[in-house]
């Protein structure tokens, strides 16, 4: 079993825009395998590359998640859309920011496309903590932390809280960025 270690918030990687997967050959499988051995480990709802350090457009998701009806485990190339206008609010962690959880206003409804490891495409509809999962992972793919989903004010405060946190020591300064979405 391979479980990697997860890269935490002030990592350079998770704030860079992750490359297109263009070969799906044995190094992804491999991928694939490690970011769902990790994510089975820390017990998360989603993990996407970037957080183990590896810069492509490859997230795994946890096959038990409510309305996930296909299994799905994972996802290359994702591409969201969103079918309406309406909102969720509910709290919301990450693996890269441990102990902190944050009320994040989300699309409720989502259309996922993109590939199996395979190559094979996909598609996944999904409401509530799915489309959440799938939303929250695909942001990590465009450099995008749910931290930055929250108004100045809560912005400050999680930038106050993390400095404070054990495991921040040594880390660099985390950029906290308005999201695009």
């Amino acid at each position: 079993m391979t479980v990697l270690d997860i890269r935490k918030v002030g990592d350079p990687v998770l704030r860079k825009p992750a490359a297109e997967v263009t070969d799906f050959d044995a190094e992804l499988h491999r991928l694939v395998k490690d970011l769902n051995e990790t994510l089975e480990a820390s017990r998360g709802a989603g993990l996407a590359a970037p957080q183990i350090g590896v810069s492509l457009r490859v997230f795994a998701i946890a096959p038990e998640l409510p309305g996930n009806d296909k299994k799905l485990d994972h996802l290359v190339n994702p591409v969201l859309d969103f079918p309406d206008e309406e909102t969720q609010d509910g709290f919301e962690g990450c693996l890269s920011i441990p102990g902190i959880y944050l009320d994040t206003r989300r699309r409720l409804n989502v259309v996922a496309k993109g590939y199996t490891m395979h190559g094979d495409p996909v598609q996944v509809v999904g409401d509530g903590i799915l489309a959440r999962c799938m939303q929250h992972e695909t942001d990590h793919l465009d450099g995008i932390l749910f931290i930055d989903r929250q108004d100045a004010a809560g912005r400050q405060r999680i930038l106050d809280t993390l400095r404070e946190a054990s495991w921040f020591e040594g880390l660099p300064a985390p950029e906290v960025r308005v999201s695009p979405h």
